[in-house]
């Protein structure tokens, strides 16, 4: 019996218009009446995993900024972090900037951001469906090494780097992989998402990666949890779609991939469940988790 789901958001939870699915929501809700712990795993910061946290019922514990920060929601408390330093977020925006590439900073609550392009669009857009509490706090700030160089905090979660031209951002790429004591996420693909605007779905291209500190992984934070509330690897179930939900998928007891995740992603999964826009997390809970004739009995 698994005791604890950790789930990726971006391509595994949320659909490409950025919702949890009701059928999720529904065998989220009968996992956790079955006593297993819900906890989010995702590069998002803290501002935006809390309303959906709150959503699922994941009222406990999540990981933010792709292990920076486990969060203790009934705290409203930091219980682990890992940041960069100013010294490296200095030196990233330097070469962001030599290079005129597309980049944004998250800190604990908040995205700092040069325009609204890119992934910052997209949530963007997301925060024009949602009331004021719920939404993803985004800064447009013009000069950023200064504003850096001079910000009091210092909890700078990751960066994501973004082109839509894939040549400009491989060979960013290069240079950035110069700088030691940073990990840089190895994506291959290019992100695809989907907005509104009026009657119109618009999608949202680009080629990504993100920045953390070298000692940053998803599953080094879960281990950390886990650790804390006496669960065991084994008994933890994980599911997401990407190079940052790897290790966590492989390390697990129980390791999911999503349909049209990283192919090196899916390769080392335990189980390949349907997309996220097919219900996909929802299935693999029901599967693994509730058990079905149980959930007949209760639907009639």
């Amino acid at each position: 019996m698994y005791k604890l789901v950790a789930i990726d958001l971006d391509g595994t939870l949320l659909n490409s218009y950025g919702v949890v699915e009701e059928d999720t929501k529904e065998n989220l809700k009968m996992a956790k009446e079955k006593g297993v712990e819900i906890v989010i795993a995702s590069g998002r910061p803290i501002s935006s995993i809390k309303a959906i946290a709150k959503e699922i019922g994941c009222d406990k514990y999540f990981i933010a900024g792709n292990g920076s920060v486990i969060y203790d929601v009934k705290k409203d408390e930091i219980i682990y972090k890992k940041y960069l330093t100013r010294e490296k977020v200095l030196e990233i925006i330097k070469l962001c900037e030599e290079n005129s590439i597309s980049y944004n900073l998250y800190t604990e609550k908040t995205i700092l951001a040069k325009s609204l392009k890119y992934n910052v669009l997209y949530y963007h857009k997301e925060n024009l469906r949602k009331e004021e509490s719920k939404k993803t706090n985004i800064r447009i700030v013009e000069n950023m090494y200064e504003y850096i160089k001079n910000m009091e905090e210092d909890n700078f979660l990751k960066f994501t780097i973004c082109d839509n031209t894939q040549v400009v951002f491989q060979s960013i790429i290069k240079k950035l992989r110069e700088i030691e004591g940073v990990q840089v996420l190895d994506v291959s693909h290019m992100s695809r998402k989907l907005i509104k605007q009026g009657t119109e779905e618009v999608p949202i291209e680009y080629y990504y990666t993100e920045i953390s500190n070298e000692e940053v992984d998803k599953w080094y934070a879960l281990k950390n949890l886990i650790s804390q509330i006496g669960i065991k690897p084994e008994e933890v179930m994980t599911i997401g779609d990407n190079i940052n939900d790897k290790m966590m998928i492989k390390e697990a007891g129980m390791g999911i991939s999503m349909k049209g995740s990283e192919p090196s992603v899916s390769e080392i999964s335990d189980y390949v469940t349907d997309g996220n826009n097919q219900n996909g997390v929802g299935k693999a809970i029901e599967k693994f988790i509730i058990d079905t004739k149980e959930k007949q009995l209760i639907k009639s």
